[in-house]
């Protein structure tokens, strides 16, 4: 059953003046991992994320480290979560799609339980 989905969209340049101008904000939204991608994938996370807040009910929010985006060798899309937000999902399986094109990343999330 489905209980939770989210979608949302960033626009690749603007999220990329942001991070150019406020330097601290990539260690802040990014895990290592994370951090050396390029910036269409860093918009594309950050959407991610976002979506997940969504689909999750997060009204407090959510640390943002404790849910990275990770790719599969077959490049699919995928979380690796921890601390509050692994009890939060507490085994529900979470749908992950991510893109980017015409300057704009995007990601879907859907909570299944």
């Amino acid at each position: 059953m489905i209980d939770g989905i989210g979608i949302d969209v960033v626009d690749i340049e603007r999220f990329s003046q942001s991070l150019e101008r406020t330097p601290s904000l990539r260690e802040k939204l990014f895990t290592p991992a994370e951090q050396v991608k390029p910036i269409h994938s860093l918009a594309a996370r950050f959407a991610a994320k976002e979506a997940l807040a969504k689909a999750l009910n997060a009204g407090h929010g959510l640390s943002w480290h404790e849910a990275e985006v990770i790719n599969h060798e077959s490049g699919k899309p995928d979380f690796l979560f921890r601390g509050e937000i692994a009890e939060l999902v507490d085994g529900a399986r979470v749908h992950l799609s991510l893109s980017h094109d015409a300057g704009i990343a995007s990601a879907m999330v859907v909570v299944e339980r």
